[in-house]
């Protein structure tokens, strides 16, 4: 049975959360394996909306085993918080499971977090003030707390000692702000060992068990490739690698396990935060993207930027992640436009350049060079067939397949659960 990788084709925010839904209930196990509560899936089951922040979306799905891997960071009370407000409306959380080698989110991580994106003023990165980055940059020092940190006082207030002794310089002297006691931030970090202690385990025997087995495993990214620490748009970029390798390491699987990997790619782009957008839109049609497609982000309340398809960055998410499939979500958005404009190359100090640039003053500098394809005006919300969508759908849909170098398997037609389109088995 398959072991596949689902991830975010575009800067985030593509769907991802209604894709892993979607096959929640064929998977034996759904794993988060990066990123923190930065990222946010949205997921509707029936008329009920759900916002996922920290959570794997297979949480949702009865017969799915739910986990946090390695590579993901913590932070407990946004965990728990979540679970609390989920079993509130009758979701069982009790299958969870979380690495004990997970890096925890500290009051110290959000702290250094909001003032240094403060003091970089017109040069900020856009971060969403949580904690991800301080935290994964204390794991790549050797100073980071682990979960299973949590269940040795002795060796918790060790390296929370460690940490703090060069943060509160900083803060002190640089950031004029209080130190923070050691004695607090441990005394809140134990605060959580009881309720955490049993849902922790060693996730990665556990996933290689279960491919042994041939159990089915779904690896979930958060955020999107082109959001990439490394294969992104540096410095405007997340801490971690939401590409199909960081599957790997941050869930503690071989690549020789992987099956599949599955883009998920809207039907235009948005991103959220600051870094180069080549097709964004500052018009009328962008407003309309953002007002239909309901673009404001699940976890940052932050309206996204909106503008039409980009090709080139969907040919380099094919290549740099393997691609074997893409699912394309929020076509009926676009529905009611008399033609759509489509990004097939950029235009940079006169030169046609058909892949993404690896400089970044070439990216930032980068202009679109459109391809008109013509719009429909039918409704297509219901359509449970390819051949159910209008002939204009179904030509736009070909055209972003061949331009983006992998089938689309999968169409999203709306919101909801069941509106989707299935061409291709994923399993």
């Amino acid at each position: 049975m398959p072991a596949l990788v689902l991830l975010g084709a575009q800067w985030g925010d593509e769907g991802k959360g209604k894709a892993t839904d979607l096959l929640g209930g064929s998977v034996d196990y759904v794993v988060r394996y990066q990123g923190g509560n930065n990222a946010g899936h949205t997921v509707v089951v029936g008329d009920q909306k759900y916002a996922l922040h920290l959570l794997p979306s297979g949480i949702l799905s009865p017969g799915c085993v739910p986990v946090i891997g390695n590579g993901v960071v913590v932070d407990p009370a946004v965990l728990l918080s979540e679970l609390g407000g989920l079993e509130e409306r009758g979701v069982d959380t009790s299958k969870l499971l979380i690495s004990g080698n997970a890096h925890l989110i500290t009051p110290y991580h959000t702290t250094m977090d909001k003032v240094t994106e403060r003091f970089l003023g017109k040069r900020k990165i856009g971060t969403t003030g949580r904690g991800i980055g301080p935290t994964y940059a204390d794991k790549i020092n050797r100073v980071g707390i682990r979960v299973q940190d949590l269940f040795d006082e002795s060796i918790l207030t060790q390296k929370v000692e460690a940490a703090l002794d060069q943060k509160n310089q900083i803060l002190a002297k640089l950031y004029n702000r209080r130190a923070i006691a050691v004695e607090q931030v441990v005394e809140e970090l134990l605060g959580y060992a009881d309720a955490l202690r049993g849902y922790v385990c060693d996730t990665t025997l556990l996933l290689n068990d279960a491919l042994d087995q041939d159990k089915v495993v779904l690896f979930e990214g958060g955020q999107g490739t082109l959001l990439d620490v490394d294969h992104g748009t540096y410095p405007f970029v997340t801490s971690s690698n939401p590409t199909a390798g960081g599957a790997c390491t941050g869930a503690g699987v071989g690549p020789t396990r992987i099956d599949r990997v599955i883009g998920i790619l809207k039907a235009y782009t948005t991103r959220v935060g600051a870094g180069p957008f080549p097709t964004e839109l500052f018009d009328e049609d962008g407003e309309k993207l953002r007002t239909i497609g309901g673009e404001r982000g699940v976890t940052t309340g932050r309206d996204r930027r909106c503008g039409w398809f980009d090709a080139v960055i969907a040919r380099y998410a094919t290549r740099v992640n393997g691609l074997t499939d893409f699912f394309l979500t929020k076509l009926d958005v676009l529905t009611g436009w008399e033609s759509i404009p489509v990004c097939v190359a950029y235009e940079i100090d006169g030169r046609r350049v058909d892949e993404l640039p690896y400089n970044q003053t070439d990216f930032h500098h980068a202009k679109p060079v459109y391809e008109m394809l013509p719009g429909w005006s039918e409704d297509i919300s219901g359509a449970k067939e390819f051949s159910d969508l209008p002939k204009n759908a179904q030509a736009y849909v070909k055209a972003l397949e061949e331009m983006s170098g992998a089938p689309v398997s999968a169409i999203g037609v709306g919101p909801g659960r069941d509106e989707t389109i299935q061409i291709n088995s994923f399993l």
